[in-house]
């Protein structure tokens, strides 16, 4: 997560053209990895082109191999909640497409009902549970005010673990 001191640039517009030649180049490599079914979403971190680069850096060079959303948040934008199996093409702050995930793990939970574990897999900061409840704090208070809501330690979270499937220089 990023701290208010950064600047926050609003992400630019979605590349969908190279979203989807980076997914068909994934499909054609591992047709068995959507034998269950085909569809993706195109994403990014963050809520700013600073923080996407920076989250996607932790992604493809680090760690991060989690990731948490309000469920208020798929809502809002109209979007299902992601599965165990689906896939999503992570964009850079820019919208272009870097890296093809899979979901391999997801669970709601509230913020107290988030564990070091899932900290630590986020593979933010200093990685501990403390540094994510300060930095997610500050992250969804932020964003829901932009949206004109108020955060709240009891809204559902999205707890999504994934792996990185694409390309090869990248995958796990």
């Amino acid at each position: 997560m990023t701290t208010p001191s950064r600047p926050r640039t609003p992400p630019g517009p979605l590349d969908t053209t190279a979203a989807a030649a980076l997914w068909h180049e994934y499909v054609a490599a591992h047709p068995e990895a959507v034998a269950a079914g085909d569809e993706y979403v195109v994403d990014r971190f963050g809520d700013s082109v600073e923080l996407a680069d920076e989250l996607l850096g932790v992604v493809r060079y680090g760690a991060k191999r989690a990731t948490a959303e309000l469920v208020a948040e798929f809502a809002q934008r109209g979007d299902p909640l992601p599965r165990v199996g689906a896939h999503w093409v992570a964009c850079d702050g820019r919208w272009a497409p870097v890296l093809v995930l899979r979901t391999t793990e997801l669970r709601i939970a509230t913020f107290r009902e988030v564990d070091a574990d899932f900290a630590f897999d986020e593979g933010e900061d200093d990685r501990s549970l403390r540094s994510w409840r300060e930095e997610h704090r500050r992250y969804w208070e932020r964003t829901c005010a932009a949206r004109g809501a108020v955060w709240s330690e009891t809204d559902e979270i999205v707890l999504e673990r994934f792996r990185v499937v694409w390309p090869p220089d990248a995958a796990d």
